[in-house]
């Protein structure tokens, strides 16, 4: 099993027909997705990539039974595009966007409450690398040959970090149930703490590798959720424990405003709630195969 993704899930891209879009649809195709169609405002009723345009997600979703969404919409316009998906039926939204204001994603949460919690559709990122269940389906950007099918979740804020916990798996035989990019801003979709509790009720996950970081209190509210209500062995690293307080690094959300919001607080709090600490990136492996054994 796996969680929010498999082969049989049908998807769209939103900004199907763009430079960015075309390319990581066709990855996306030729890595098994079902992608069944696409979204691009006045090109509809035309094909793309072998797959059917639509001018808007309803009428996308009312031709294919389309569940899942991903965005490839610029910055200015990639908000709009996402309470689109949650109005149209979508179900699972990823949104890679890099740049999207956090003013318009504060006003994304908010669209999204006027769902009830059963029927309001996931988000996660934006600005993340996507969600890939390895064998079965990619929504995103990330290299699918260095993900391997297996057991073992990754949640994580960096994509690139999420690729080298994955790569070091494959290397050492040991394979991925689900990946999961959150996103590096401010302001996501889906926190550490949701797909924790995913994981913890996929039967075929049995550990979970969370990669966070410098900025905001999610890690700190995943250790406390793992405390208080998992049963499998979480393994966390957090990057930035050199970052200088009040400096952006990297992500929009990578930055020290607040006790607990330093890699070594954030580590120190991991530490106190029982997650097993990864001391640096070159050591996933090695730290889950100790963990697994």
């Amino acid at each position: 099993m796996a969680i929010l993704i498999d082969e049989k899930i049908p998807v769209i891209v939103q900004g199907f027909t763009g430079q960015i879009g075309t390319f990581h649809a066709q990855e996306m195709i030729d890595y098994g997705t079902n992608i069944v169609g696409g979204v691009t405002p006045g090109k509809g009723g035309g094909t793309h990539l072998g797959k059917p345009i639509f001018n808007t997600v309803k009428q996308a979703v009312n031709a294919t039974g389309a569940s899942a969404s991903i965005v490839f919409v610029p910055p200015p316009f990639a908000a709009d595009g996402i309470m689109e998906a949650a109005d149209g039926g979508i179900s699972y939204c990823v949104a890679i966007t890099d740049g999207i204001p956090a003013h318009d994603m504060i006003r994304v949460k908010r669209y999204m409450r006027r769902y009830r919690a059963e029927n309001r559709m996931c988000l996660t990122g934006p600005n993340c690398a996507g969600t890939i269940s390895p064998g079965k389906a990619m929504l995103g950007i990330m290299p699918g040959h260095i993900y391997t099918p297996g057991r073992v979740g990754i949640v994580s804020r960096s994509g690139t970090l999420g690729y080298e916990a994955a790569a070091q798996l494959k290397a050492i035989g040991i394979g991925v149930s689900t990946s999961v990019g959150i996103g590096g801003d401010p302001i996501n979709g889906s926190s550490f703490k949701d797909i924790l509790e995913l994981f913890e009720h996929d039967p075929d996950t049995v550990a979970v590798v969370m990669i966070g970081e410098i900025g905001g209190p999610q890690e700190a509210e995943a250790a406390q959720f793992f405390k208080e209500n998992m049963s499998k062995p979480v393994l966390g690293y957090i990057a930035g424990l050199t970052a200088p307080k009040g400096r952006r690094m990297g992500h929009a959300g990578a930055i020290i405003s607040a006790f607990g919001e330093s890699a070594a607080e954030k580590v120190e709090i991991l530490q106190e709630c029982g997650v097993t600490v990864v001391p640096t990136p070159s050591d996933f492996g090695e730290t889950i195969t100790k963990v697994l054994a």
